[in-house]
C-alpha cells in the first residue's frame, strides 16, 4: 500500500505522457484521476495506521549509492510528519486534476498537461517521504523541474517562458544554498541519512550547525518564496490556474516549510537560525500583505497572500512551534486551493480576464462563485470558528508568547501583515462581486457557473475549509496532544505556553484589526470611492512603490544588466586579454618567437659556427674541470640568450655571400 501510494502518480504520468495518443484525452482524464484518487485513499488509510494506531513505517527498496565513505539506500518514511504532509497533497492534487477535466475541457495537449500534473504529485510524494537527505533532494529537484513544465505550459506565450524561466533560476539559488548545507552535513557525519543526523546533532559543534541551518535556509527560501528570494511567485501566475492552486496550496511552495519540520532535531540547537526565521519570516508577511493589498491581478492577489502566510509559516518555525506550523500548513492547503480554484471559475466565466478593475456586478450571475470565494477569503482572513482561525490566531499567540525583542517584532509585524490580508480579500470580494459593472459587455454575455465536474472540488474544499480546523485542532495542537510523537523535536527550553500565558487583550488584536480594516475597506468602497483617483494622485509615489512591489523586480534587471555588462568587460579584458597571454597563446607565442631567433643563428656563414663550436668547447672543459660559481652561469645563460638577438649576426646575415 505505502508503495503503491507513490507508483500510482508515476504509471499515470507515464499512461497520459507516454500513450497519450493511445489512451487520448478522456483515456488520461480517467487514468490520472483514478489514480489520485486511489492514492488519496491509500493516504487516508496510512494516516489512520501510522499517525492514529502510532505504527510509523519505514520500507526500503535497495541500495543506490555503496562507496567506501557514502552508503545512500532508496528508503521511505512513514511517520506522523509524513502522513500528515501526504493528506494535502494527494487531497488537493486529486481535486486539481478533477478539476482540469472541465477546466481544461478546450486545450488540445490535455494529454501533456496532466502528465505533467501527475509527474509533480510524483515529486512531492518523494519529497515527503524519503528517509535520506538525498532522496529528499530528488524530489526537491523534481518539483522544481515540474514547476517550470507547467508554468510554460503555454509555452507560445513569451511571458510565460520568462516566468518558468525566472521560477526555475530562482530556485537554482536556492538549491546552491541547500547543497553546501547538504555537503557540510556528509562533512560532519559522514552520512546522508536523517537517523544518523538527529542522532550525533547534539554532539556537532553549535557554530556549524548555524552554518547548516543558514544553508538550508537559503533553499527554503527560495523554495518558499521567502523576501528576496520571492519574485517568481507572482509571476508563475502565467500557467493555466490549477496549476497556480497545485503549486500554491499544499505541494512545491511548502517543501521549505516542510525541510524545517523534518530537521527540526537540528534546527533546534541553532539559536541563530531560529531567529533568523523569525525576522524573515515576518518581513516577508508585511511585504506580501503590502503588496497585495494594490495589485490588480485577482491570481496575483492570491498568490501574493500565499507569500504572506508562508511567511507566518516561517515565523512558527522560528519559535519552534512546529505542530501550529503544520496545522497551518494543513489548514492553509484547503481553503487556498478554494479561493484559486474558484477565482479559475470566475476567470473561466469572464473570458479569461483577471483584472479586477474590469469585475463588477457578478453577484447576481455567479453566486455559487461568491460563496465560495466568500469562504475561502474569510478563512484566509482566520475569521473565529473558520478553519484557519484555528491555526493562525495561535502562531500570533505564540510570537507574543515569546517574550523577547524578536518575538515582539514579530507580533506587531505579523499583526499588521494579517490587517492587510483582511484589506486586499474583502477588496477582491468587493470589486468582483459588490460593486457595479465595469468591464466589457462581452465578457458578461457568456458568464456561467462552474461545470459539475469543477463545482464538485469546489465544494468538497468548501467543507474542509468550514470544518477542517475544528476537528483537527485537538490532534495538532491540543494540549498533551501524542499525535506527532518523535516525528517532530521541540527543544523543553523553547516551549510557548501561548494558550493560558499571553494576555487576552493580545490574543484578540489581530482579530479586532482585522475587522477593522474590512470594514474601513468597505466603507471606502462604498461612500468614498470617488476619491480614489484623488488620493492616487496625492499618494503616487508610494502607490506606484506598492503596486510595482517593492521594485523588486527593477533591482534585479539592474543587477542582472551590471552582471551582464561586468561579464563582457572581463570576457574582453581577461579572458581574451590577460588569460590569453599568460595562457596556451601567449606561451605558443613566446616559444614560435624564440624558435625564430634561434634559427636566426643558421646564417650559412662558416666563422658564424665555429665561434658557436668554440665557445661550447670552452663551456664545456670548464663545467667539467671546475664547478662553475653562479655569477658565472648566469653569465653563460645571458651570453646564450643574448646572442641570438646580436646585431652583427643579423648584419652579416644580410650581407652578400
Amino acid at each position: 500500500m505505502y508503495l503503491a501510494i507513490i507508483a500510482l502518480p508515476l504509471l499515470a504520468s507515464i499512461a497520459s505522457g507516454v500513450l497519450g495518443r493511445k489512451v487520448g484525452s478522456s483515456g488520461s482524464h480517467l487514468i490520472s484521476c483514478l489514480a489520485m484518487v486511489v492514492s488519496t485513499a491509500g493516504a487516508l488509510l496510512c494516516l489512520y495506521e501510522v499517525a492514529l494506531a502510532g505504527s510509523p513505517v519505514s520500507v526500503t527498496l535497495g541500495s543506490w549509492v555503496d562507496s567506501e565513505n557514502l552508503q545512500v539506500t532508496w528508503g521511505f518514511l512513514f511517520d506522523t510528519l509524513t502522513v500528515s504532509m501526504l493528506i494535502p497533497v494527494l487531497f488537493v492534487s486529486a481535486l486539481v486534476h478533477l478539476y482540469s477535466v472541465g477546466y481544461m475541457a478546450a486545450e488540445p495537449h490535455q494529454q501533456r498537461f496532466f502528465a505533467y500534473l501527475s509527474l509533480f504529485t510524483l515529486f512531492m510524494e518523494l519529497l515527503v517521504s524519503g528517509d535520506n537527505f538525498l532522496v529528499m533532494f530528488i524530489g526537491w529537484e523534481g518539483v522544481g523541474v515540474c514547476s517550470y513544465l507547467l508554468i510554460s505550459y503555454w509555452f507560445t506565450r513569451v511571458q510565460a517562458t520568462k516566468s518558468a524561466l525566472q521560477a526555475i533560476i530562482m530556485n537554482r539559488i536556492g538549491d546552491w544554498g541547500l547543497m553546501l548545507a547538504l555537503f557540510g552535513i556528509f562533512w560532519v557525519t559522514g552520512s546522508l541519512e536523517f537517523s544518523t543526523l538527529f542522532t550525533i546533532a547534539p554532539l556537532i559543534d553549535p557554530g556549524v550547525i548555524s552554518l547548516i541551518g543558514i544553508g538550508l535556509l537559503v533553499g527554503a527560501m527560495a523554495k518558499s518564496a521567502q523576501i528576496g528570494l520571492h519574485t517568481w511567485l507572482p509571476q508563475a501566475m502565467e500557467g493555466p490556474t490549477p496549476v497556480s492552486a497545485l503549486l500554491h496550496a499544499a505541494t512545491m511552495v511548502v517543501a521549505g516549510v516542510f525541510l524545517f519540520l523534518r530537521v527540526s532535531p537540528l534546527l533546534e540547537l541553532s539559536d541563530s537560525a531560529l531567529l533568523l526565521l523569525i525576522w524573515i519570516g515576518s518581513v516577508t508577511a508585511l511585504m506580501a500583505g503590502s503588496t497585495g493589498l494594490f495589485q490588480n491581478d485577482l491570481k496575483r492577489v492570491i498568490a501574493y497572500s500565499t507569500c504572506s502566510q508562508l511567511g507566518m509559516l516561517m515565523v512558527a518555525c522560528g519559535l519552534s512551534q512546529y505542530n501550529s506550523a503544520l496545522f497551518h500548513l494543513v489548514n492553509h492547503a484547503f481553503f487556498k486551493a478554494l479561493l484559486f480554484l474558484s477565482a479559475g471559475a470566475v476567470i473561466h466565466a469572464l473570458q479569461d480576464e483577471q483584472d479586477l478593475r474590469k469585475y463588477g456586478g457578478l453577484l447576481s450571475l455567479l453566486p455559487f462563485c461568491y460563496i465560495l470565494m466568500l469562504i475561502g477569503s474569510f478563512s484566509l482572513m482566520a475569521l473565529p470558528f473558520l478553519t484557519g482561525f484555528y491555526s493562525k490566531e495561535l502562531i500570533l499567540s505564540s510570537t507574543y508568547g515569546h517574550y523577547s525583542f524578536s518575538g515582539a517584532g514579530a507580533y506587531w509585524l505579523s499583526t499588521v501583515a494579517a490587517a492587510f490580508t483582511a484589506g486586499y480579500s474583502i477588496r477582491s470580494l468587493y470589486l468582483s462581486f459588490l460593486t457595479k459593472p465595469n468591464g466589457p459587455k462581452v465578457n458578461y454575455m457568456g458568464t456561467h457557473e462552474p461545470s459539475l465536474v469543477m463545482a464538485l472540488p469546489l465544494f468538497i474544499l468548501a467543507v474542509f475549509s468550514l470544518f477542517f480546523g475544528f476537528i483537527g485542532q485537538e490532534a495538532f495542537i491540543g494540549v498533551g496532544s501524542g499525535f506527532f510523537t518523535n516525528a517532530l523535536f521541540q527543544h523543553p527550553n523553547h516551549v510557548i505556553e501561548a494558550e493560558f500565558t499571553v494576555p487576552l487583550a493580545y490574543k484578540l488584536f489581530p482579530l479586532i484589526a482585522t475587522i477593522l480594516s474590512s470594514s474601513l475597506l468597505i466603507l471606502f468602497y462604498t461612500y468614498f470611492s470617488h476619491y480614489a483617483t484623488w488620493l492616487k494622485d496625492l499618494w503616487r509615489g508610494l502607490y506606484v512603490f506598492f503596486n510595482q512591489r517593492y521594485h523588486f523586480d527593477s533591482l534585479y534587471s539592474f543587477i542582472g544588466y551590471k552582471i551582464i555588462a561586468l561579464g563582457y568587460i572581463t570576457g574582453k579584458s581577461i579572458d581574451k586579454g590577460v588569460l590569453e597571454l599568460l595562457g596556451p597563446f601567449g606561451l605558443s607565442k613566446m616559444v614560435t618567437s624564440f624558435s625564430l631567433r634561434i634559427a636566426s643563428l643558421d646564417t650559412g656563414y662558416i666563422p658564424h659556427y665555429a665561434i658557436l663550436i668554440l665557445l661550447g668547447l670552452i663551456g664545456f672543459i670548464y663545467f667539467v674541470v671546475s664547478m662553475p660559481d653562479p655569477k658565472a652561469l648566469i653569465l653563460i645563460l645571458g651570453f646564450t640568450l643574448i646572442l641570438p638577438y646580436s646585431p652583427s649576426l643579423d648584419d652579416t646575415q644580410n650581407s652578400p655571400s
